[in-house]
């Protein structure tokens, strides 16, 4: 351990805690594990439904928490400022002259070593200064935003221009800000290949990972009716959100025509909310949509995760959990994107609807598959994938990047 802590200012674009979100949870085990060798100052904008008292969880491993109300998402404000400026709307979600000034005069009261920004469109907060910049994109928003403007119903076509202009200026902005950053961090190979293509210059590589604590945690026993989860998701993220629809409106059924006895556990924060704006309660015959309260456990007692994910990008955080736990993972080939896993070995992978439900129907009705598959996958993330690996990583970037 070095005698002087590097002296970091990071911000996101959300408390790291509770973490429900992919991206909560990557943060939340970052600053984890630096705080033994980095002092932090965080910024953090609160959501709607986060909670001031959630940051003194965090003065755990921070030196300072700081946080500034975003607001909800859509409003006049936002929508004009998008319309009347360069920037698109996920900028001005994001953009708070009230933050840029208490960053700025932490700059001026504090010396620090460089500054962390997780997420392109956090930038334009971050006043003029020497210091060196470390951009994190947990991944390409663009292509992100893309996909879903593309795969929108016909009903609201009349829409689709101006979406796919709003795309056009995510994809400026996070390009210029990828190529003005002092670093770029990404957390896939497949988003580190995307972002040096469009910067032309190097991007290092931090992935995801796991808490050790759930390499150790002892099997359970399996829930007696098999057993399928999808989950456990945020389902404000678009990529969770269609994923869900896809799985039960095209795969569940035929799933339950091979195994009848066969339930599925929808489980993830706004889950409920979800089903009930999209209207899906029709499509779920023993299915059982909740939230959490101890994730693990379901992993643990699952018998397979189905995620048929229709769209990559960074990496996610569910699957290395599911995999801690030796719990096989059935996805697609866009699903499995970010994650090293030998294909029909540490994870199954389906190209179509038919395969998917083919494996998935495998699977529950072999144990040894489960197994097999299950211990592989548990082997990958203890020997690649740990919060303290991609921590260490992240400390040497530090250290390189400020002497």
């Amino acid at each position: 351990m070095p005698k002087k802590k590097i002296k970091i200012l990071m911000i996101t674009p959300y408390l790291p805690y509770p973490p429900f979100s992919g991206g909560q949870t990557r943060s939340f085990h970052l600053l984890k594990n630096l705080s033994r060798y980095a002092e932090i100052t965080l910024f953090s904008f609160l959501l709607p439904d986060q909670e001031k008292r959630h940051r003194r969880e965090l003065l755990k491993y921070c030196r300072k928490v700081i946080t500034v109300t975003r607001g909800r998402t859509w409003s006049w404000r936002k929508i004009l400022f998008t319309g009347f400026s360069p920037y698109p709307f996920l900028v001005a979600n994001y953009f708070s002259p009230k933050m840029k000034r208490l960053i700025g005069q932490e700059l001026k009261k504090e010396k620090y070593d460089l500054l962390h920004v997780e997420c392109f469109y956090l930038m334009p907060n971050i006043p003029k200064t020497t210091l060196p910049v470390l951009l994190v994109d947990q991944t390409i928003e663009f292509a992100v935003y893309q996909h879903y403007t593309l795969n929108l119903p016909r009903k609201i076509c009349l829409l689709k221009p101006f979406l796919y202009f709003d795309v056009a200026k995510i994809k400026f902005w996070e390009i210029y800000y990828w190529r003005k950053a002092n670093k770029l961090l990404a957390v896939s190979e497949e988003d580190k290949r995307i972002m040096a293509h469009f910067s032309h210059r190097r991007v290092d590589l931090v992935p995801n990972g796991v808490d050790e604590a759930l390499l150790n945690l002892p099997p359970r026993r399996k829930y007696q009716r098999p057993t399928v989860l999808y989950g456990v998701a945020y389902f404000k993220w678009l990529q969770n959100k269609e994923g869900a629809i896809k799985l039960l409106t095209d795969i569940w059924p035929k799933l339950k025509q091979h195994i009848p006895q066969a339930r599925l556990l929808v489980i993830g924060k706004y889950a409920r909310e979800f089903i009930e704006k999209k209207g899906l309660w029709a499509y779920c015959q023993d299915v059982k949509v909740d939230w959490a309260r101890n994730k693990t456990l379901i992993y643990q007692k699952s018998w397979i995760l189905l995620a048929p994910m229709a769209s990559g990008g960074g990496s996610r955080t569910k699957f290395f959990e599911a995999m801690a736990v030796g719990l096989p993972i059935i996805t697609t080939p866009a699903g499995i994107e970010g994650i090293r896993a030998k294909r029909g070995r540490e994870v199954l992978v389906g190209k179509s609807d038919e395969e998917l439900v083919e494996l998935a129907v495998k699977a529950l009705k072999s144990q040894r598959l489960r197994d097999e598959i299950g211990r592989a996958a548990r082997r990958l993330v203890r020997r690649r994938y740990t919060w303290q690996q991609s921590a260490h990583k992240l400390y040497s970037i530090y250290r390189e990047l400020s002497e």
